[in-house]
This record gives structure tokens, sequence and C-alpha cells, in this order.
């Protein structure tokens, strides 16, 4: 198997690296441990992504009639893995990106991708994600927000819960009911909501991983066009399981994590721990976790890239990514002592980023069912 990077993807990098440097100003390591779902951050990717899409560089692998450059999906990984391992100055606008708009792409209507696609493709609009609610997080299929058809419109009512970036977003992608008398993965539907509509209301929940990074979605009487209705109604379920075969490994948590480890290598080497026998133990299988992720990631993209279907290779490499993710924010904190726990430091922004690694885009636990179902053929109960 050959891993070297093509010449192509190798400039590209370089390039990267360098409009990076040039791009994040002093403070932005400072800004990026407020979290992607903070005041500065959400204003600062607006303005970073606009100049990434000036140069071809924010929708490099998309179709070039959807404002794309046709590159390959190793540029999007190169991408992903430069930006990641800096905190990701795309900040909210990584969803954009990396599944709602290939989404559109699949899904939408001529209107809606002449609507959305080129906005996301210029860095311009910011989206959030409505799928949890307070009785369907694991088990989204026993969501209960409903969108009833009404004329011309759907009237939508319920909440969703730990919705991020929703402060700030112009879009929802909405998860609704569509069917009343339906149940589990029948008569879902997914709404492309304009979050200034009438009846929407936003409450932050609190929270220790990061300033305005959850809220809860209140809809009551929701009014919007059918226009809105993304692909058939009644069919969201085939939507959704598009749209998170992109999700699932669109956030290179390994490159994110190598970076802290070469961090906490450095931190043992200056406090003299690397002659312990444990210490360098337990970075070696931290390393050796970090480099196992990155690969599983490249067989799903190598994959996409060859326009092979999505396999259960991607919930492998998901469950890889927040487990390393996990280990690596854990040793950060044993190796930096009661110091790690204070707000700022690179180990607590790491283990804060790392609580939400096993529970976004699906919990861990589900990736690992559905492995066992579809990898092993195991029955399920």
């Amino acid at each position: 198997m050959e891993f070297a990077w093509s010449k192509e993807d190798q400039g590209f990098r370089k390039n990267l690296v360098a409009f990076l440097e040039s791009e994040l100003p002093d403070d932005w390591e400072e800004i990026s441990r407020e979290g992607p779902g903070s005041d500065a951050q959400a204003e600062f990717s607006l303005g970073f992504c606009a100049a990434l899409a000036e140069h071809g560089w924010l929708t490099p692998h998309w179709p070039t009639e959807y404002g794309g450059n046709a590159a390959t999906s190793w540029s999007h990984a190169v991408l992903g893995e430069e930006l990641w391992s800096r905190g990701e100055p795309r900040g909210p606008q990584y969803m954009n990106v990396n599944w709602i708009g290939p989404t559109i792409m699949e899904h939408g209507s001529d209107e809606q991708k002449a609507l959305h696609l080129p906005p996301i493709s210029e860095g311009r609009v910011l989206w959030c994600q409505g799928f949890s609610e307070p009785e369907a997080g694991s088990d989204l299929v026993a969501l209960r927000t409903s969108a009833i058809a009404d004329g011309d419109d759907y009237i939508i009512n319920g909440s969703k819960i730990w919705t991020s970036y929703a402060n700030h977003a112009d879009y929802c992608f909405l998860l609704v009911r569509s069917d009343p008398e339906s149940s589990r993965h029948h008569g879902l539907s997914v709404i492309l909501l304009p979050m200034d509509s009438e009846g929407i209301e936003i409450r932050e929940i609190p929270s220790v991983v990061g300033k305005r990074y959850f809220h809860e979605l209140f809809f009551t009487d929701v009014r919007v066009p059918r226009s809105c209705l993304l692909g058939e109604e009644g069919e969201g379920w085939k939507t959704v399981s598009y749209s998170l075969q992109y999700e699932r490994v669109g956030a290179p948590r390994y490159a994110r994590a190598t970076v802290t480890l070469d961090r906490l290598a450095e931190l043992a080497r200056q406090k003299g721990l690397l002659d312990d026998p444990t210490v360098a133990e337990k970075l070696g299988r931290a390393r050796a976790a970090c480099e196992a992720a990155r690969v599983l990631s490249y067989r799903v993209i190598d994959q996409r890239a060859h326009g092979l279907p999505p396999s259960p290779d991607t919930n492998v490499a998901r469950i890889a990514g927040t487990r390393v993710d996990k280990l690596v924010g854990d040793l950060a904190l044993e190796l930096t002592g009661s110091s790690g726990l204070e707000a700022g430091t690179f180990a607590n922004a790491n283990f804060k980023l790392a609580m939400t690694a096993g529970v976004a885009v699906g919990a861990t636990e589900v990736q690992l069912n559905l492995v066992a179902s579809r990898m092993l053929g195991l029955p399920r109960e």
C-alpha cells in the first residue's frame, strides 16, 4: 500500500501552512480555547473562511459548479488535518463544508443548491444542526419535533437540545417528524430552517466545555414554506444517514491529539519524566493510537476517493478518533497535574474538547453497536 502524499497534495499542504502562519493572529490559541461556539471564534471564522475561500481552499474538493476546485478527497483530508491541529479556525463552518453542503448537493433541489451552496463555499454563512431532543439523543429516531403540512407551508412544533452554534446560526439543518402517525425511522424529514423564522426561541445551556457551546431550541408554530424541505418528505432518515457518513470522519481529531501529544512529550522531557518507563509507555501507546486513528480515517477517505459507497469502516474510524481524543486528554491532565485543570491551559482545552468527542454525531456506544451489526453481523437484542 502506498502511503505517500501526491506532489499536488504536498504542495497544497505547504501553501496552506504558509497561509495559516500569516493569517492566524498571535492570540489565536487564546481565542480557540474559548471554543467554536464563542462569540470571538464565530466572528473570526467569517473573516477567516472568506479569506480561505478567496484562495479556493474552503471547499477545494467540491465540484466546480458549486464553488469548488474538483480536487480529490485527499485535499479535503489535508485541509481538515491542518485546521484541526490548530484549533479549527473555521469554527462552526467546518460542518457546512464537511457534510451540510455535500448533503444539499446530493438531495437538494436546484433552487436549494443555488440558495445555499454559494454562501457556504464563500464562507459567509453559519449553520447549526437540530437532531437531539430531550428524549431522543442517542436514540435519535425517537424524536417528536413535528413539521405538519399546511397548504404550501410546514408548521413546526417541538424542541431540540445540545445544539451547538445555534446562537450565531443563519440556518438549521433540522430533523423532524412529518408524519404524526409514524414511528422510528419512518416518517422523518429534513427542513433547511432559516433561524430568523418567527416562533424560534434559543436558550443557552451553561457548560464547562466552552462559551455558547450548547443550546436548547424551542419551536412554537414556526411556519416555513415547503421549499425548505430537503429531499423527499418522509425520507429524512436516508438523508441524515448520508450526512453522517461525511460527518463522522469530517473532524480529524487525531490531528489535534497528535499536536497535544507532542507538547506533552516535550513537557515530560522538561520535567525529567521520560526516564520513567510508565510515562514513556503511556506516551508511546498514545502515539500508536493517534496513528491507528489516522490510518482508519484514511481508509474511509480512500473509499470516497474511489467513488465507493459508505461502509461500516466509517463507524470504526469514528470510534478510533473519539477514543484517541479522550486518551490524550486524560494523559494531558495526568502529566500536568492540577495545573491542567486551570482554564486557558492547553491541557484543559484539549480535555474539554475530548469530553464532547464520544457524544457528538452519535455516541461511541452507538457506533460500537453499528459495527457489531453491520460489520460483524451480530444480532440486535
